[in-house]
């Protein structure tokens, strides 16, 4: 695929070095997360305990809690903040909406409907058997909202983004309904619906890897194609790009991506909408190197998140769903008024 981006003064700015030092700065402010992740919470953890811990030279009460409760929550929230953020970067690539996310987008909202009604009506308990759910309702979801927002020629922006404003809104409706004509269904998701980390083991990873996977992979396959659409479709076509296709197989990744995730820690929002707008700032439109930025920048986002609600009410916990809604809605409504502009 063509590797066209348009060229301006800021993407001569950013070299590769330039780059690769964004990113070694990515990897180590995402252990300083992990560290964080592992050290802090209702009992803080001293860093050499948690090192003996890992080791397996510390059988202690702290390093039990290290290896068998926050050893699992922080592999899984380094795994869906990389799938948040990918998705993300995709979702506003496919769409060439800032605005755009699996959350904004409907995606997250078609998935947990999917599950809620699962639970519902098959009396589903374990997240690992969500995912077919999740699947088929982010798919579907994914499907209504480009049929709502296609018009003649282009897909125009604004009305994508308004079409997945308002089926978000419809789903979530349905959603609540459900919950609200059964009491058992409510206690079985409302946990899962805030969004968390918490309570969820390993091996619920199983499940979602070969998704997970498949939707990175295709998310790198159209990065350079993703460059060449950022200039419209009538150009990406003329450089030679499979407009249609690509948007297909990108509309594939964010499916496969948000559904994965939204099976593991439930609908968790604002990441894939802010981890691609932060990684952008530093390394540039690039999608081949935005990418990488985000395989980092969801982690760092989401990891920071869960430690901040695990801090603020100690020795009780805020869901990491609430906190990344609640630093999130802020930068939504910044970047809507940028875009207005």
């Amino acid at each position: 695929m063509p590797d066209a981006l348009p060229t301006t003064a800021a993407t001569r700015r950013r070299t590769p070095a330039r780059a690769t030092a964004v990113l070694a700065v990515g990897l180590a402010a995402l252990a300083v997360c992990v560290a964080l992740s592992l050290a802090l919470g209702t009992r803080p953890v001293p860093l050499p305990t948690v090192v003996d811990a890992l080791l397996g030279h510390d059988t202690s009460r702290d390093a039990l809690a290290v290896t068998g409760i926050r050893l699992p929550r922080t592999v899984i929230g380094l795994v869906v903040g990389a799938a948040l953020g990918l998705a993300g970067a995709v979702c506003q690539g496919v769409t060439r909406n800032p605005l755009a996310s699996p959350t904004t987008l409907g995606v997250n909202a078609g998935a947990a409907l999917a599950v809620v009604t699962a639970i519902h009506l098959l009396g589903l308990t374990r997240p690992a058997e969500f995912l077919p759910f999740a699947l088929a309702g982010a798919a579907l979801a994914a499907v209504a909202v480009f049929a709502l927002a296609r018009g003649a020629g282009d897909l125009d922006p604004v009305r994508l983004a308004l079409s997945g404003t308002v089926l978000a809104s419809v789903l979530a409706a349905w959603t609540s309904a459900v919950l609200l004509t059964s009491e058992q269904t409510l206690d079985e998701a409302r946990f899962w619906l805030v969004g968390s980390l918490a309570s969820r083991g390993l091996d619920m990873l199983a499940p979602v890897a070969a998704p997970l996977l498949a939707g990175a992979l295709l998310a790198f396959f159209v990065a350079p194609a993703l460059n060449a659409l950022s200039l419209g479709d009538e150009t990406a076509a003329a450089l030679g790009v499979p407009v249609a296709r690509t948007r297909l197989l990108g509309g594939v990744a964010v499916v496969l991506l948000a559904a994965s995730a939204v099976a593991v820690a439930g609908p968790i929002a604002f990441i894939g909408l802010a981890a691609p707008h932060l990684v952008r700032a530093v390394i540039g439109p690039d999608h081949r190197l935005l990418l990488p930025g985000c395989l980092i920048g969801g982690p760092v986002l989401l990891l920071a998140a869960d430690v901040l609600g695990r801090m603020l009410l100690r020795p009780t916990e805020i869901e990491v769903g609430i906190i990344t809604a609640f630093l999130g809605a802020p930068l939504l409504a910044v970047l809507a008024r940028k875009a207005a502009r």
